[in-house]
This record gives C-alpha cells, structure tokens and sequence, in this order.
C-alpha cells in the first residue's frame, strides 16, 4: 500500500547519509519546507518538496499534512519499562527528605521492584508490560531498549528477559533488550557480594546465552552499588557469550567508572550527572556515546547532566527516558525533548538529533530508523498544527502529537 503525506509544513531530520553528530553536527536538522512524504509497504520511499510530487492517487491514499511538522520517531535507548508494580510511595518519602541511596538500603528502590517482580506471575508482567509498550508508542517512540534488573535472581532474570523477548515477538517497534541482573545486589548478598557475583557469571549469562535472551549487557556502577572491578568483570565474561556493555555510571559519584567503560568499549555511558572535567575528555575522544537521562534527574532533584560541556567537548550524546518505577516514572520522550531544552540547554534541533539519529546509534537501529531517509522504517510523527519545532519544546505541558505511524502503519 502506498501513503502520501502531502502539504506538510515541515518535514525534520531528512538525510541522504546516516552519521553519528557531535559539535556544531548535532545542531544541523536538515528540513524541507512545504514538503511531502511517500509511504510504500512500511519503508519510506520519496520526498521531497511539494512541487516535485509526481503521484497522482485518491484522498484515500493521502494524508493532508498542512500546518503540521513531520518527523522520525523517537528512539528510546535506555528503559526499564518491565516492571510489576509502581513505586509511589518511595516518591512521598523522597519529598519527605530521604534519598535514592536511604531508600535503597532500607530496601526499598530497586530491591523493592525485585521483590514485586517475584511475586507476579510471567503472565501478568507481560500483560503489564505490554500496555505501557503501547502508551509510549502512541506518544511517537518507534524504537526503545528494555532493561531487567528487578529480577537480582536467576529466576527472576529470565523471567523478566523472557517477556522482553515476548514483547519484541509480538510488537512492531524495533526492541533491543538488556541484562542487567547487575542492578543491585539482593538482600542475601548485601555482604557477599562475590557469591552473587558468581551466580551472575556462572548461572545467569549462561543461561541467558542459551536462551538468546539479550542484545547488551548493563552494569549500575555506583558507590553502595557494583564498583569498577565487579563491572569489569561481568563485561568481560559478557562479552565471550556476545554481549556489548552499555553502563549506568556517574549518576551519584565520578570514580573512574567513564574511564573504565571507555576501555570495556561500552556502546553507551548512561546518566553522567556528575562529571569532572577528565570524564568529559575521556567521553569525548572515544567512540562510546554519553546518554543523558534528563527526567531522572529532575524525578530525583538533582543536577542535570552537563550536556553544554559534553557537546562542545565533541562528546555524542544521546537522549532516552531512562522510564522506572523509582526514578524517572514516565516514558513520555516528547517531555524528555522538552526538558533536554529547558534544563539542559540543549537547542531543540540539538534536542531532536540526539532523541533520534544518535539514539539510534545508540540502539544499534541507525540503518534501519533515527532520520528521514529513503529505504529506512516509515516510523514518523505527524504533529497537530505548529508554528515551529521550538513550539514542541516549549508546550511542554500539550501533546502536539496527531498521528503515529509504525513501519507505515496508523497506530
């Protein structure tokens, strides 16, 4: 079937080459003004301006895109939307004064998931799993990362893996899935922390290997969490069963762990709140991507991540939701977009850039998704009538989403 998506006030992100943008690159957005779009099956296969459309078809094969902006959809690399139940709770006591790192050792945060992921059925954390996959699609994200981490059990590993595969099985967005057994260590292995790290080698990634359950690996480094040593060492016997590193580091602290991802070949940094000015050079001469997180930070009241610094460094940085029960419970990107401008200074053209082509890089998508190009996956946003993308940005509190196609499809 074909679409045409004609008149279209603004048609974002168009590209003939598809590069990963650092510097003054991550500020260009390549547009065409009056514009139209041609659909075939579920690829995008013209456009152009309007005076060079040449399909003649019947209103039923067209959408009249006038007023209305025009670009790919988000790609979310960094999530944790497999969960069982929300964490509202733990939100009044942060408002009450007690911190991420209190809660944890009280229990509570990421071993508090983990507790609720045992307790409910595979079943029921696919149904629940699976309805907010569908919410953060209609709110335009074509492509997104899927953490576990709430298992901290062999047991509760797989299961949560195994409804991640489920869900790239039965879904038409691109899902990359991620292990991240990592997260924290369980309650019985608060002070063992070499037994739980043998059950990670020698039972979970093996069996996660067999099962061809993840894409990435994932490691929370963190003071009071894994340290350097213990990261390197589960990426290193990662990697044997084909498993990339794609961390959270420098959240809390900076102790070396930008470095230390840098030399594991870490596809991605994630979070990066606290930075020196040694992390940001390090991240910026090499070849891994930094990915910001606005939204936790704000969830958790703390400093945004330096992306001013880290862009003009020539670090490429990327944008994702970084969606949890504890600390960023929301997979809305177009707020991340919002916020990514507003807090972090960020042009919304930079915004874009780092929301789609860089997030497709890293997810691994950046053929397949991420811009405007002949031959990539029709999955584009059709807004509702805007003067300008900086609009989109600055409504922060509207959805100026209209229409959502998924490989060509009307969601």
């Amino acid at each position: 079937m074909t679409l045409i998506i004609k008149n279209i006030r603004q048609l974002l992100n168009v590209r003939k080459e598809t590069i990963l943008l650092r510097k003054k690159d991550l500020a260009d957005l390549p547009c065409i003004e009056n514009a139209y779009l041609v659909i075939e099956g579920s690829e995008i296969a013209e456009f152009g301006e309007m005076a060079g459309l040449k399909y003649n078809r019947t209103s039923k094969d067209t959408l009249d895109a006038s007023g209305r902006l025009v670009f790919p959809t988000w790609c979310d690399s960094h999530s944790h939307l497999v969960f069982a139940e929300s964490r509202e709770e733990e939100f009044v006591d942060k408002i009450k004064g007690l911190s991420y790192v209190e809660i944890n050792e009280r229990g509570g945060g990421i071993l508090n998931s983990a507790h609720k992921v045992s307790e409910i059925s595979e079943d029921e954390l696919f149904i629940r799993s699976w309805q907010r996959l569908e919410e953060v699609k209609k709110l335009g994200t074509g492509a997104i990362e899927i953490k576990s981490g709430y298992g901290l059990s062999l047991e509760g590993e797989l299961k949560m893996l195994r409804v991640i595969k489920r869900l790239k099985s039965k879904s038409n967005l691109c899902i990359k899935s991620t292990f991240l057994g990592a997260h924290s260590f369980p309650l019985r292995y608060r002070i063992d922390h070499a037994g739980y790290l043998e059950l990670i080698l020698n039972q979970m990634l093996p069996a996660i290997a067999e099962e061809g359950l993840a894409d990435y690996v994932d490691v929370f480094c963190e003071k009071g969490f894994f340290n350097i040593s213990e990261m390197e060492n589960i990426c290193n016997a990662a990697r044997s069963t084909g498993l990339k590193p794609k961390l959270h580091v420098n959240q809390l602290n900076s102790f070396g762990a930008v470095e230390s991802g840098v030399r594991l070949g870490a596809l991605t940094l994630d979070h990066l709140e606290v930075m020196d000015r040694n992390d940001i050079q390090v991240l910026a001469h090499s070849g891994s991507i930094g990915t910001l997180l606005p939204t936790a930070a704000y969830f958790l009241g703390m400093k945004m991540p330096p992306a001013r610094q880290l862009i003009e460094a020539g670090a490429a940085i990327s944008l994702a939701s970084d969606y949890n029960p504890g600390s960023s419970p929301s997979g809305n990107m177009n707020f991340v977009f919002s916020l990514s401008c507003i807090q972090l200074k960020m042009l919304p053209t930079e915004a874009m850039n780092a929301a789609t082509i860089n997030a497709a890089f890293a997810m691994e998508v950046e053929q397949k998704l991420g811009s405007i190009s002949v031959g990539k996956r029709a999955n584009i946003i059709v807004t509702k009538p805007v003067p300008s993308l900086a609009f989109i940005p600055y409504s922060f509190g509207t959805n100026l989403i209209d229409q959502v196609f998924i490989n060509g499809e009307r969601c």
